[in-house]
């Protein structure tokens, strides 16, 4: 069992990933060194594929948590399930990658109620202990067991925000907007356009990244781009992919997408 959840979480081919910085120098030495690592930075800059790459490089099996408002502390840990005439524990997700050595990864952990981030404290410190007090049973992790964690900033608020007890337990990287030289590689890359296409759709995110303090919550982010590249490989006129792909997805307010088509007007 225990050969079959690490290569079904196992990463087998690299990941297409280009560093900003030190991220992944930071990442290895936290890993090295049983430091949980806390990734923070806008959505659609890259965390995740990032966790991916990191969890390729390091040979581990990767467990990615998407948070939510309901996501409960047996979601995470684990619960007895009646099957015939008896009760079977099942792991939750960080169990599993807690006895098996594999990388957990909480992505936009602040969505998770404040009670059930609190079960990761013995892991994120140096007990790097998983208590399940259902089974009395206290898991200490191996040391190829990683905890990562990620949250956008821009989604702070007094209701939504990492405790000081949470924080600063972690390592933390910041990501951001590749510049753009680099951004417009990974949209060429990934949506397999022309680096002139490529341009010219990281000068529109650009743009719209400026519209964030007029009204706009987040401007275009890297993913947005790579759809809208995609779109337009695929035949899709132009115009219509980055309207679809970007400007839609990003506002339903009619001033705002007004502005967006336009500045989608002007460079297509």
């Amino acid at each position: 069992m225990t050969n079959e959840i690490l290569m079904e979480h196992l990463i087998q081919e690299e990941p297409f990933y280009l560093p900003q910085g030190d991220e992944l120098t930071i990442a290895r030495a936290a890993y090295a060194h049983g430091i949980p690592l806390l990734l923070k930075g806008p959505t659609g800059c890259g965390k995740t594929r990032f966790m991916h790459h990191l969890a390729w490089l390091l040979k581990r099996p990767l467990i990615t948590i998407s948070c939510h408002d309901d996501l409960s502390t047996s979601d995470l840990v684990g619960r007895f399930l009646i099957k015939g005439n008896e009760a079977i524990w099942v792991d939750g997700p960080l169990t599993m990658a807690v006895r098996h050595g594999a990388i957990c990864y909480l992505d936009e952990v602040v969505e998770a109620r404040k009670d059930t981030t609190v079960v990761i404290h013995p892991l994120a410190d140096d007990r790097r202990e998983l208590p399940i007090e259902k089974l009395g049973e206290l898991l200490v992790a191996p040391p190829e067991f990683m905890l990562a964690i990620s949250y956008n900033p821009g989604y702070q608020s007094v209701l939504k925000d990492l405790k000081q007890s949470t924080r600063q337990r972690f390592v933390a990287v910041e990501f951001t907007y590749p510049s753009e030289e680099l951004e417009s590689s990974i949209v060429s890359h990934e949506s397999r356009v022309t680096a002139e296409l490529a341009t010219s759709l990281v000068k529109l995110a650009t743009m719209t990244r400026k519209l964030k303090d007029e009204g706009l919550q987040e401007g275009a982010s890297t993913r947005l781009l790579i759809h809208a590249g995609k779109l337009i490989n695929s035949g899709m006129e132009r115009r219509r992919a980055c309207r679809a792909a970007i400007s839609e997805p990003l506002t339903d307010e009619p001033e705002l997408l007004a502005a967006l088509n336009e500045m989608i007007n002007s460079l297509f």
